[in-house]
């Protein structure tokens, strides 16, 4: 049986991205996302509220 590693299916609430994020050092760095791993990544364009029920990272391009 395949183990599930928690914050690989649940995700994050906001807080705790904000408590990981401040751990960086250098608070200047672009933020990206990527959806494969790393393989290809993309730059935030947006943060919003979805439905009133997430918080989604939007890329624009």
């Amino acid at each position: 049986m395949i183990k599930k590693i928690p914050w690989k299916s649940k995700g994050k609430t906001i807080s705790q991205l904000i408590k990981e994020l401040q751990t960086f050092e250098n608070q200047s760095l672009e933020v990206r996302i990527s959806l494969d791993g790393g393989k290809t990544h993309h730059a935030v364009s947006l943060v919003e509220k979805l439905e009133g029920k997430f918080a989604g990272i939007v890329n624009c391009e």
